[in-house]
């Protein structure tokens, strides 16, 4: 496997923790000891003091912000990754010292600019403005003049989805899809299986097996029979793969609900929906007006250079084994996206042993 695949793997997650380190100028403090990328990590010159666990997430905000990839600043083989002598490693390294001190001395050391503000996407930032009209602001759609309570927001979703009789029939669910690559050429495939909120994937890269499992109170990841470390917003995306698909039961989940306001995507209204967890993490849920489904969810977590955030989009729900389920859902984070298309859905018919054998 190439490094940028392993980034790839490694940084998928698909739930995302807040960190539990704040940062001043690169500095942190923290009243709990973590390792931090220097003491992990080779040749590491700025982000010394970083939690080592927001390397992946780092790395892909800035691969993002600029539009490039690993081989912009790394020797691109695994033996010499960390070596110095590419250029932009070292510029790279000075933007960040940069950003820090913009952020030290005029925004009180919160990370309010980052790579993406001047770069866009772009390996070089753009200067001139455009000579183009700017493009209309998009306006929200009127308010209602009562506001829908959450309880019937999730009601509208428990009938979308084939309704509360319908749902308590299936116990288990055996999942086989295809994970599509942004190229939509690439395609590996996806086993998923779901019951009682745990949860179990296996998708195949070639002849290597990448497993994730949630037995409902741990979660653990194996590369083919190896153990892969294993993320706090990795674990947390597992947890909340096996809690929200295709359950109604929200309030369970999280531990506030708030309505915030009728917004609108892809020209479709929208309720968004602001989920709070009982340690205090936000996340956004994103429910249909008119087809009463949930339609996004977006997390994330504070990192030294900015906020890393992730997107599930679910999309193209169908009636299948008698319940409706998004037959499409896209994942995004900052430099990765991929969808999975659900090709088979069996109800009913998954042993509780799938969730505590890695095998």
């Amino acid at each position: 496997m190439t490094r940028v695949t392993k980034i790839k793997i490694v940084v998928v997650a698909v739930g995302i923790m807040l960190s539990a380190i704040v940062f001043t100028g690169g500095r942190s403090s923290a009243q709990t000891q973590v390792e931090t990328a220097g003491q992990k990590f080779k040749n590491i010159k700025v982000l010394n003091d970083m939690p080592a666990d927001q390397m992946g997430q780092v790395m892909n905000i800035m691969s993002a912000s600029l539009g490039v990839d690993c081989k912009m600043c790394h020797v691109s083989n695994d033996k010499d990754f960390e070596k110095d002598g590419i250029d932009h490693k070292d510029i790279a390294r000075k933007m960040i010292k940069m950003t820090w001190e913009i952020n030290k001395t005029f925004f009180e050391g919160k990370p309010e600019v980052s790579c993406n503000t001047c770069h866009v996407g772009h390996e070089r930032p753009v200067a001139l403005p455009s000579l183009l009209p700017p493009a209309p602001p998009v306006e929200r759609p009127k308010q209602p003049a009562v506001k829908p309570t959450v309880d019937e927001i999730l009601a509208k979703y428990e009938t979308a989805l084939g309704g509360k009789d319908a749902l308590a029939r299936v116990k288990s669910r055996y999942i086989k899809a295809n994970r599509v690559e942004p190229d939509g050429k690439t395609v590996e495939p996806e086993e998923i299986w779901l019951k009682g909120g745990k949860y179990r994937s296996e998708t195949k890269y070639g002849d290597y097996l990448v497993t994730e499992l949630f037995d409902g109170k741990d979660a653990r990841k194996l590369g083919n029979t190896e153990a892969i470390e294993l993320k706090a917003f990795e674990a947390e995306q597992m947890k909340r793969d096996a809690q929200l698909f295709a359950n109604p039961d929200i309030r369970s989940i999280y531990a506030k609900l708030d309505f915030r306001f009728l917004n609108r995507i892809d020209g479709r209204e929208v309720y968004m929906v602001t989920a709070t967890t009982a340690d205090n993490r936000r996340e956004q849920l994103v429910f249909d007006v008119l087809t009463g489904q949930l339609v996004r969810r977006v997390a994330s977590a504070m990192t030294v250079i900015g906020q890393f955030q992730y997107q599930v989009d679910y999309s193209d729900y169908k009636d299948l084994g008698g319940v409706k389920l998004p037959a499409s859902t896209r994942f995004a984070m900052p430099g990765i996206t991929w969808t999975r298309k659900i090709v088979e859905v069996k109800n009913n018919t998954v042993d509780d042993a799938k969730f505590t054998s890695p095998k």
